[in-house]
């Protein structure tokens, strides 16, 4: 049976680009600690900030709220997502099950290019390392590694599972990193390098209990971070 569309019917496309750029400026502010985990973003006042309509802001909001770094309540408005341990336990837990499905994932699809990369972004982080790079640097090359990964691992709804956690782990991350960075600063090459010594080689078993071990890892260094505040 043959399903007609009435294409006419379902309205024109509307041009989103304002809410895009407004939902990137309140990302950045929010990663720059402008807005810490619990502030309140005020319509009004974000809108007066951007020199954009409330409409605008209000959609960049959703974006983020749909990225959860944002929560919404009635008549309360939207605030950053709380960094608190139930938080934290949820957020990599979630990680640690996708991380275990990438790396085990890509370890079978990826080819040499995949693991040239990875190798350029090790050498990029230790060289980071050496030149005292900020904390944030070093971040968005971590991220960078697992993007790769995840892109790697050619499954479209796992990638998207990713990038609808991406934006709450990179803040957490740099939560971490800003309590305190130099556990991170020890862990970041060797852990990243075992991962991609370990895709290489197809060691599956092993692979799939590091990738998990890495995020538990991060977990329980933010949680130790935030108990000694």
């Amino acid at each position: 049976m043959r399903h007609v569309t009435q294409a006419g019917s379902i309205g024109r496309a509307q041009r989103r680009g304002l809410a895009e750029e407004a939902a990137d400026r309140i990302r950045d502010a929010i990663f720059a600690a402008l807005f810490p985990p619990g502030a309140t973003l005020r319509e009004v006042e974000l809108a007066e900030a951007l020199g954009v309509s409330r409409g605008s802001v209000r959609e960049g909001l959703a974006l983020l709220q749909r990225e959860g770094l944002l929560q919404s309540a009635w008549h309360r408005g939207s605030r950053v997502i709380d960094l608190t341990v139930t938080d934290i336990d949820e957020v990599y837990s979630v990680r640690a099950a996708l991380e275990r499905l990438a790396a085990c994932t890509a370890a079978e699809h990826a080819g040499p290019e995949v693991h040239d990369r990875l190798d350029q972004i090790l050498d990029a982080m230790a060289k980071g390392l050496d030149a005292k790079a900020e904390g944030p640097k070093l971040l968005a090359l971590d991220i960078e590694f697992h993007d790769q990964i995840y892109a790697a691992a050619g499954n479209r709804r796992l990638l998207a599972a990713w990038h609808a956690l991406r934006s709450q782990v990179y803040l957490f991350q740099l939560s971490r990193i800003r309590l305190g960075d130099e556990d991170y600063r020890s862990r970041l090459v060797t852990e990243h390098w075992q991962l991609a010594q370990l895709l290489r080689d197809k060691d599956l078993t092993t692979l799939a209990k590091v990738a998990e071990d890495h995020v538990h890892s991060a977990r329980r260094a933010l949680q130790s971070r935030l108990s000694g505040i």
